[in-house]
């Protein structure tokens, strides 16, 4: 029988903000690349930012019949923004120097490599519990 108490959220682990490199081009005086920190957002937080990336379509030959659909491309970066806890993506500063005005534009200017940027997309995937690869899924679902 279960202790009912464990569900308790004095029980709940707190996951720790990650550091992770973004990208190779922003150095520290020795050359290593500088260390960006990361949360893990809630699932709260991560629904919203895909309900505002979200809107209706219409349903080609449906008339007033509407469909979702999601902006894969702006729902990862508006991921990766609000995940980023260092830089601060949002810092007027920081915008400007990049000339920017906002923190989507600011965190594609900083990691301009096509190849860095998609790993970080990554990075923040499996930072969110997306970690699971497609062969391990079909190996679960066999069994």
């Amino acid at each position: 029988m279960s202790n009912f108490s464990q569900f308790m959220k004095a029980n709940k682990l707190v996951k720790s903000n990650e550091q992770y490199a973004a990208t190779k081009s922003l150095c520290d005086e020795n050359g290593v690349p500088l260390k960006w920190e990361f949360r893990h957002l809630s699932s709260k937080e991560y629904d919203a930012v895909r309900d505002s990336c979200t809107k209706e379509v219409p349903i080609p030959g449906k008339a007033n019949l509407y469909r979702q659909k999601v902006n894969p491309t702006e729902f990862s970066l508006k991921v990766a923004v609000a995940a980023t806890v260092y830089p601060d993506l949002y810092n007027a500063e920081l915008q400007d120097s990049y000339g920017v005005k906002t923190p989507e534009e600011l965190l594609l200017a900083m990691v301009d490599d096509p190849g860095e940027y998609n790993e970080l997309i990554a990075y923040i995937q499996r930072l969110q519990g997306f970690n699971i690869s497609l062969d391990e899924k079909v190996e679960e679902a066999k069994n």
